[in-house]
Formats: structure tokens, C-alpha cells, sequence
């Protein structure tokens, strides 16, 4: 397979054949961005023919596009076939006064169109289409799934800043999210074996502190979408004979037509995050695919076709430790400011607990190919009251569509954060209860015409409850 600069080598050679075909003219910055794309996201191909091919669909495109007749002279064409309509109606009708009346507009219509041809075919002539990186990364995306934002910006750049944009949507997380860029900055920047995955992470703590929520952030952050995230439960897999899923039924079987759970997925969207929940479920032949996974970066399914793993993120999550997490964490609402050097002490002897456990039920030659076992803190009364004010900001949002804005007094905020917190299930019950105490009486205000455009809305406590009322209601009271 030649290189990237000897793909880009060829493509130079080949350009004049495609520029006469499509009647166009391909830019040297077309050329080089279908090397480098086709090389770095077409992954089950190879160059210079995924290369060529980013080309030839490019160039046809925007063929396709300088063909279609501009919008103006359609909706021309469109009016032309309704007058004639009304036309013949009036001939048929003996309205023949209406009849010479739309005979001279269809004779002006027709003048007009003829202009618009004219004038159409003049600006092909003088500005021939050109095709540009942009079309390039079009094709790319349309290929792979992976936005055009994301194919367009710096990598490099949104890099430095990923911790950012994760704790957009994590709260309370700090070292998790810390310890996943890094090890992620250190795969990009090309200091990890080109073969293995991008990174593979163990996720350990209790339920409810953002584990899946840190998975789907990611993918959003990496590949653009939610929509990147594969999430597969291992615990579907605790037998022997289930692990064949993953990789499809062996011929005869019933499904091997529909191909493996894990391999078909990753097939169709080579850059995805994949999500292993309760990975200590799963049967020991799950991880004996997991460790060819993590080491050679691929996996041949039941059809014997070779599945790239090198473009994925693998996360597996665990309650390894979960129970001693909650118990030895930071659990209450007392915590002070100067009790902080002791929390993170405890922490520490507390994840080196959790850790000496993993040890126990993994095996070494697993962990060893694990880039980082991340330990997720419980969450805090600070951490579960920035929750809610996250929870408040997408209502704040979805009001201010009908032009309705929204306060909520501290007291309320506190209200909630007690009120969503669970020793046992984390933060999970929090939008339960804001959908119960918040969406749902402000959805009946919305269909009562209690709350109406361009008024505010004001979330307040009395007698331990919340209260739901108009601003000028409260005003009127006071």
C-alpha cells in the first residue's frame, strides 16, 4: 500500500483524466485532503483506491449540483405550467377576455424564463466549478458518519481544551475526566502502539455518579454525536455459549446472517466509543476477545471478515468495590471547606482498597493492557446541587422557546438537591423529581394559560413544597 505522499503523488497524475470526465477543475488542496481523510477515517480500504474514489464522488457532486437549475428559474417553470392550466380552463370555459388575458402573461412568463436560461448558461461558462477540501470532507462524512464540524476543525486544538467541554456535563468528576484526556491527548499525539485502540478505560464506583454519562460526553466530544456510543451489557454474556454473539453465530446457526452484536456495530462505525457495562458479569471467553481487542486493535467475526478496532474508545464499567465506595466516600451534608486534604486522603486509601479488589477478580494480563482504571468519586451536596442547576438550565431552555423565562430561588435549589440525592442510587432520581415537581405543573400552567409569553415564571419553597407561580401573581400577593 503506498504512503499518504505517494497517494497524493497519484492523485496529481490522475487529476487531468477527471477534470475532462466531470468537466470541472480539482484543487491541489482536494488532492492532499483525499490522501490524508481517506487514510485517517476510511479504514476497511485501501490506497491510493479509497483515495480516488473520495475524488470521483467529490467531482461528481459538485457536477451534480452546477447542473440543477437554480431555484428562481424552477419556480419560472412551475408558474408557467399553472397559468397554461388556468389557460385551458378559460378556452374551455368560453372566458375569452380571461383567455387573452393569461395569453399575454404566459407570453411574458415565457420571455422571462428565456432570460433566465440565457442568463444561467452565461455564468456556467464564465465560473467553472471547482472542487475544494470542503467537498472532500463532505464525501468523508457521508461515509463515515463523523460530522463535518469535527472533520473541519483542529483536532489539536479541541484537544487541549477537552477537559472544557466534558465538565460541561460532569459534575463532581474532576480526576476521571483528567485522567481520560490524557491518556486520549497521549493516543492523538501518537506516543501509544499504532495497532491498539484509541485508549480502554475501567470505570469503578457506585451507581448513579456519571460513568455512562462520561462515556456519552466523550463520544459526543470525539466523534461528534451520542449517537457514536455502543453499549453492550456483559451480563447478557455470562454463559459460554452467549459469548458467540458478540462475533455472530458460526454458519448454520441461526443469526449468523445478522452478524456480531459487538463486531457488526463497530463494523458500520468504526469511530465510536463502545461501553461494557458490568463488564465482571461476562463469561472468561468475553475477555479472551477483549484482550485481542486491546492488543492487535481487531476481531475476526463469524464471517471471517477482519473488524478494526484501532479508531475506538473501549470503557468498561464495573461495581467492583461499589458497596466499600459508598460506605468510606463522601456521604451527607456537612462537609466543610477545611475538611478537604482529609476527603482526598480517604479517597486515596479508599481507591487503593478498590483497586487491590480489582486485582482479585481480573486477571493480571487484563489489567495490564487497561490504560487507566478511573475511580469515580460519590457525589457531594455541591456536586448534586450544580446537578440541578444543569437539570434547570435544559427547562430554562425549552421556556424560553415560548418566550417565557424562569427563576428559581436558592431555597428551591436546595429543596431539590436534598430531594434528588440518594445514598443508594446516586443522582438518578434527580430528573425524576425535577420532571414531577417542576415539568409537570409547569406543563399544566402552559396548557391552562397560567404562563404566557413574555412572562417570568418563579420557583420558590413554602411550607417545604415547592411553588410554581407567575412573577406578577407573586407580586400581587406581596
Amino acid at each position: 500500500e503506498p504512503t499518504v505522499e505517494e497517494t497524493i503523488e497519484i492523485l496529481r497524475g490522475i487529476r487531468e483524466r477527471y477534470e475532462e470526465h466531470h468537466k470541472l477543475k480539482i484543487a491541489d488542496e482536494a488532492l492532499t485532503a483525499a490522501a490524508i481523510l481517506a487514510s485517517r477515517y476510511v479504514t476497511d480500504r485501501f490506497l491510493p483506491d479509497k483515495a480516488i474514489d473520495l475524488v470521483d464522488e467529490a467531482a461528481s457532486r459538485v457536477r451534480m449540483y452546477r447542473s440543477a437549475s437554480p431555484p428562481t428559474l424552477k419556480e419560472a417553470r412551475r408558474g408557467l405550467e399553472s397559468l397554461r392550466r388556468e389557460l385551458d380552463a378559460a378556452v374551455t370555459g368560453q372566458e375569452f377576455e380571461l383567455a387573452a388575458e393569461l395569453r399575454e402573461r404566459e407570453r411574458q412568463l415565457v420571455q422571462r424564463i428565456a432570460d433566465l436560461e440565457q442568463h444561467w448558461r452565461e455564468e456556467q461558462g464564465q465560473d467553472e466549478p471547482v472542487v475544494t477540501d470542503e467537498d472532500i470532507a463532505q464525501v468523508v462524512s457521508m461515509w463515515t458518519g463523523i460530522p463535518l464540524t469535527r472533520l473541519a476543525t483542529e483536532e489539536s486544538e479541541r484537544l487541549l481544551h477537552m477537559e472544557e467541554a466534558l465538565h460541561e456535563r460532569i459534575i463532581g468528576q474532576d480526576e476521571a475526566i483528567a485522567t481520560l484526556a490524557k491518556a486520549v491527548r497521549r493516543a492523538r499525539a501518537g506516543l501509544k502502539d499504532p495497532r491498539r485502540p484509541i485508549g480502554s478505560f475501567i470505570f469503578l464506583g457506585p451507581t448513579g455518579v456519571g460513568k455512562t454519562l462520561l462515556a456519552r460526553a466523550l463520544a459526543e466530544f470525539m466523534f461528534g454525536s451520542e449517537d457514536a456510543l455502543i453499549k453492550i451489557d456483559m451480563s447478557e454474556f455470562m454463559e459460554r455459549h452467549t459469548v458467540s454473539r458478540l462475533v455472530g453465530a458460526p454458519p448454520g446457526y441461526i443469526g449468523y446472517e445478522e452478524g456480531g452484536q459487538l463486531t457488526e456495530a463497530v463494523r458500520r462505525k468504526s469511530y465510536s466509543v463502545i461501553l461494557l457495562d458490568e463488564i465482571e458479569k461476562a463469561h472468561p471467553e468475553a475477555f479472551n476477545m477483549l484482550l485481542q481487542i486491546m492488543e492487535d486493535g481487531s476481531l475476526t467475526d463469524a464471517k471471517g471478515r477482519r473488524v478494526d478496532f484501532r479508531n475506538t474508545i473501549l470503557i468498561m464499567t464495573s461495581n467492583i468495590g461499589a458497596e466499600m465506595i459508598q460506605r468510606e466516600g463522601t456521604l451527607g451534608f456537612a462537609t466543610a471547606e477545611n475538611q478537604e486534604k482529609r476527603l482526598q486522603h480517604e479517597y486515596q486509601a479508599m481507591k487503593d482498597k478498590v483497586l487491590g479488589q480489582l486485582k482479585q477478580t481480573f486477571r493480571p494480563e487484563f489489567l495490564n493492557r487497561i490504560d487507566a482504571v478511573i475511580v469515580f468519586h460519590p457525589l457531594s451536596p455541591e456536586h448534586v446541587r450544580q446537578i440541578v442547576s444543569l437539570e434547570l438550565k435544559r427547562v430554562r431552555k425549552q421556556l424560553a422557546e415560548q418566550q417565557i423565562s424562569l427563576e428559581v430561588t436558592e431555597a428551591a435549589m436546595d429543596l431539590l438537591a436534598k430531594r434528588g440525592y440518594d445514598r443508594q442510587f446516586g443522582a438518578r432520581p434527580l430528573r425524576r423529581i425535577i420532571q414531577n415537581l417542576i415539568e409537570d405543573p409547569l406543563a399544566e400552567g402552559l396548557l391552562q394559560g397560567r404562563f404566557k409569553p413574555g412572562s417570568t415564571v418563579v420557583i420558590d419553597v413554602r411550607d417545604d413544597l415547592l411553588a410554581i407561580e407567575p412573577a406578577e401573581a407573586l407580586t400581587t400577593v406581596s
